[in-house]
């Protein structure tokens, strides 16, 4: 019977809840944890300080295993722990306080005799809540009062209620609530009261290394690799490791199971199908299953895809509610990837055809908000080829495409494209990846086809930004077919095309520009025109644009570096060189095309310096690296290197064969056809037929002048030492031209004097090139130089100058020439660790200091130490400088 208010009854009264009906007791039992239940000691830590706060929140979604969490730490507390599981029938305020009370008897927190509990289903008095806050106000220590799925509690006079017990309880009542929502309760006041305990989501995710536990805890050990791979796909969702573990148990490859498992057709899908998506009005799950295509979405995306406009107020609820669905900030939303691949497998099953319609409406409203990605992954999902290449083009995205960063992923999008596209900037994306994988007969039809098409538009921005597109191919087209003309025609197009864009377009893809130019300043390389290629690669070189230009950076670097080569600058090679192969690295661009000619260049910087082993090493290691293989620049390069090596090696029929660039140019080379001249002639004479060699000499060009002083070196020897002097004296160096340069001239003057009875001169002019050459540790032109020389390097004051980096030991008696030998030994023997060994030659072979690591299977941080110790011991502070010294003192 209820007192006089009809708000209590007596504790006679007390086996029944208002309704009449007995108590259900599990309801007040703390779950059991059942055997594979991993205790986590961060969180039970964490819900420690639950003790110290009036209310804590643990809110998480399904199966994020608050529950068994919370059960765990409550049942090893000293403390009275009154557990209550909320019913959704207890939105009756009667029916909830009755269980209250009662929670609170089981558990021995309330005395007998104590204030009754709610007689009327439908309220509760406010004397009797009172009456219960002040008894648990004066308890001597707290009382902790769980309420478990608390998300069912719906109505907003109980949180009230709820409240008010709470805030009058004061230091008796430690409330806990476990839920999948937020509560309708005033949490920023206890927030800024600092009187809130809150254990969210993110927390709850399992880590990899609390997921390997749990994997254990179920008979299953994956390698690292494989559970931190399931902790991404789960994100750490507790339910979703449990599941996949229980079913990984009955597979026979239980790491190839979690790899591959669907989880649109597995149990995972069942518990979220029935926890989640079931009991959503129809215009949610119709909302979350259309959503499902997306990777992400805001309101207005979602919108497009259901043709509604409840998209906000639907999302905002389904957050607040843990439906597995992650806010990114900005309005912005994100389905947990379980729930995103099982909803997409219940799409198919109840709207059969209609994936491609969204990723298409998806596509065309991304298009509209300029996110380019997204527009061209929708567009070809949705497989609207012509919509995905019309964004890439419009966007002046084309040069994505020779990048490096997203090339492979966009080949891989566009490969699908079939004949039946045949739009402008669909027709550019073939010619792009014809061109970049050298098919220059299909790239080039394409590029006519699309330019045909284009001429009869009317103008506008984008049809600016495809004609713009159109130069870039040309230019590249020019580059690989070695027809400067043509690169320089289409440069200045692109020149009046950019005044028809908007800026912030161009600002939005230096890739474009850095393209352009450095196809521009390869063709002017091939062509001899090395002031102006060297301006513009320049330019690309030092442009800003982090990862956006650095495979252009890269390129124009070894560009660079070639063509100081070129001119006789060996230091100034090496360095550029080895600048464009750490960009590349430290891009994370381990094989980027163009990449490789830095390594060319200080392949061919090793044969003249001597380091012979050094350069097969570079050379082996450019086999490794994409090339364009009609690229005429990265063609001529290897054959100057490969050819010059053969030729020092003795292999004098290989070195010619490999001097001839297999290249078929509109525009010849005059750099390119005086090596390969000088090479095949130094093979001729070399096998002893000098009047063959000097015939070839006539391909030399004197404007060339490192070639031209090698063909008078050739002619010299060759027994024509007038000739030699005329083409000495057709060299214009102009001050551009660097040691090698000055080293071989001196030594043919040298020659000249010395077989003309002018000892003095001769030794004079020697002096002078052992000095120039001694700062580029140029050996080459010494070692080629004949016999003549050796009695001259064996006097004093010039073997003197030799002594330490051409020649070792002291000068012969009765003037015999002394041994060409290593550099000398350090005041300080060498003795290098294994592991210092096994680094230095790993550096020998080019890898970044991260593959070294991974090779070894060490951490960076040691093979930077390992690093450091060899320099000390070598005396020098460059990882060239190292290998070299290394090499030379035969630790290597």
């Amino acid at each position: 019977m209820g007192t006089a208010d009809g708000t209590a009854r007596a504790p006679a009264d007390e086996g029944t809840d208002p309704l009449g009906d007995p108590y259900l007791r599990t309801r007040f039992a703390l779950p059991s944890r059942p055997a594979t239940f991993l205790r986590r000691q961060r969180l039970v830590v964490h819900l420690d300080q639950a003790l110290r706060t009036p209310l804590t929140l643990v809110n998480g979604s399904a199966g994020a295993g608050k529950t068994l969490l919370t059960a765990d730490w409550a049942a090893g507390l000293r403390l009275p722990v009154a557990w209550l599981t909320v019913e959704a029938e207890d939105h009756r305020p009667g029916v909830f306080w009755a269980y209250v009370f009662e929670s609170l008897r089981v558990c021995g927190a309330r005395v007998d005799g104590a204030a009754g509990a709610p007689a009327d289903a439908s309220g509760v008095g406010r004397g009797l809540l009172a009456s219960l806050a002040t008894e648990l106000n004066a308890r001597d220590c707290p009382v902790v009062l769980v309420l478990d799925e608390y998300d069912r509690m719906t109505a907003a006079e109980v949180a009230e209620q709820l409240e008010f017990v709470l805030r009058h309880a004061g230091q008796g009542l430690r409330l806990v609530l476990v839920t999948r929502t937020e509560p309708l309760l005033p949490l920023h006041r206890y927030r800024a009261a600092d009187e809130l305990t809150e254990i969210r989501g993110a927390e709850l995710s399992f880590t990899p290394e609390e997921a390997d536990a749990l994997l254990r805890l179920h008979g299953l050990r994956l390698s690292a690799h494989a559970a931190s791979a399931l902790v991404d796909r789960t994100r750490g969702w507790a339910a979703g490791l449990r599941l996949s573990a229980l079913a990984a148990r009955e597979a026979t490859d239980p790491e190839q199971y979690l790899k591959e498992f669907e989880a649109g057709h597995s149990t995972v899908a069942d518990f979220l199908i029935a926890e989640v998506l079931k009991g959503r009005t129809e215009e949610m799950q119709d909302l979350l299953l259309r959503v499902s295509v997306l990777d992400r979405f805001c309101p207005d995306l979602a919108d497009a895809l259901t043709l509604r406009t409840d998209a906000e107020r639907l999302l905002a609820g389904l957050h607040r509610e843990n439906a597995f669905i992650e806010r990114l900030g900005h309005s912005w939303y994100r389905l947990h990837p379980l729930f995103r691949e099982t909803l997409r497998a219940h799409l198919r099953e109840r709207m059969p055809g209609a994936e491609a319609e969204l990723h298409l409406r998806a596509a065309r409203w991304l298009r509209r908000s300029g996110f380019l990605p997204e527009t061209l992954a929708h567009g070809v999902a949705g497989g609207d080829f012509d919509l995905a290449a019309g964004a890439l083009v419009d966007d002046l995205a084309i040069g994505q495409l020779f990048t490096g960063l997203h090339s492979d992923a966009l080949t891989q999008l566009f490969a699908g494209m079939g004949p039946e596209t045949r739009s402008p900037a669909s027709d550019l994306v073939r010619a792009a990846r014809a061109l970049d994988r050298s098919d220059l007969d299909h790239g080039l039809g394409r590029l006519r086809r699309a330019q045909e098409q284009l001429s009869g538009t009317e103008d506008s921005p984008r049809l600016a930004a495809a004609r713009l597109s159109c130069t870039l191919l040309e230019t590249l087209a020019a580059r690989l077919t070695g027809c400067p003309p043509r690169a320089e025609q289409a440069a200045a197009t692109a020149e009046e095309l950019r005044r028809d864009l908007p800026d912030h377009l161009l600002d939005e893809h230096p890739e474009l520009t850095a393209l352009l130019l450095t196809h521009v300043g390869s063709a002017r390389l091939w062509e001899g025109r090395f002031d102006d290629a060297r301006a513009v690669l320049t330019r690309v070189a030092g442009a800003p644009g982090g990862s956006a230009t650095v495979l252009p950076r890269v390129e124009s670097m070894g560009h660079l570096a070639l063509l100081d080569y070129l001119n006789g600058w060996l230091g100034r090679a090496e360095r550029r060189a080895l600048a464009a192969v750490s960009e590349a690295e430290r891009a994370g661009l381990r094989r980027p095309p163009g990449a490789g000619l830095g390594r060319l260049v200080l392949a061919a910087v090793a044969v003249d310096r001597q380091e012979l082993g050094r350069a097969r090493v570079l050379l082996a290691e450019t086999a490794r690296f994409p090339a364009r293989e009609h690229d005429p620049v990265l063609t001529a390069g290897r054959a100057l290197a490969v050819s010059r090596l053969l030729l020092d090696d003795g292999e004098t029929h290989a070195a010619a064969e490999a001097a001839e660039p297999a290249v078929s140019a509109a525009v010849a080379s005059p750099w390119a056809e005086s090596h390969t001249a000088v090479v095949r002639s130094a093979a001729c004479l070399v096998d002893g037929r000098p009047d063959e060699a000097v015939r070839l000499l006539h391909g030399v060009s004197a404007g060339q002048p490192p070639c031209a002083v090698e063909a008078a070196a050739i002619q010299a020897a060759a027994g024509r030492p007038r000739a030699a002097a005329e083409l000495l004296g057709a060299v214009r160096a102009e001050g551009r031209t660097g040691p090698a340069v000055s080293v071989g001239a001196a030594l043919v003057q040298a020659r000249a004097a010395q077989e003309s009875g002018d000892t003095v001169t001769a030794r004079r002019l020697v002096a002078r090139a052992l000095l120039d050459a001694r700062r580029e540790r140029l050996r080459r032109p010494f070692r080629q130089a004949g016999d003549w020389i050796k009695p001259l390097l064996a006097t004093a004051p010039l073997h003197e100058l030799a002594a330490g980096w051409l020649l070792s030991g002291r000068p012969g008696a009765h003037g015999e020439p002394v041994r060409p030998g290593p550099e000398p030994a350090l005041l300080v023997p060498v003795e290098l660790s294994g592991r210092e060994r096994d680094v230095l030659r790993r550096l020998a072979r080019m890898m970044s200091t991260e593959e070294i690591a991974a090779d070894l299977y060490v951490s960076v941080n040691t093979v930077k130490t390992h690093l450091k110790s060899a320099y000390r011991k070598l005396a020098v502070n460059r990882r060239g400088d190292a290998v070299r010294r290394a090499s030379d003192l035969g630790l290597l």
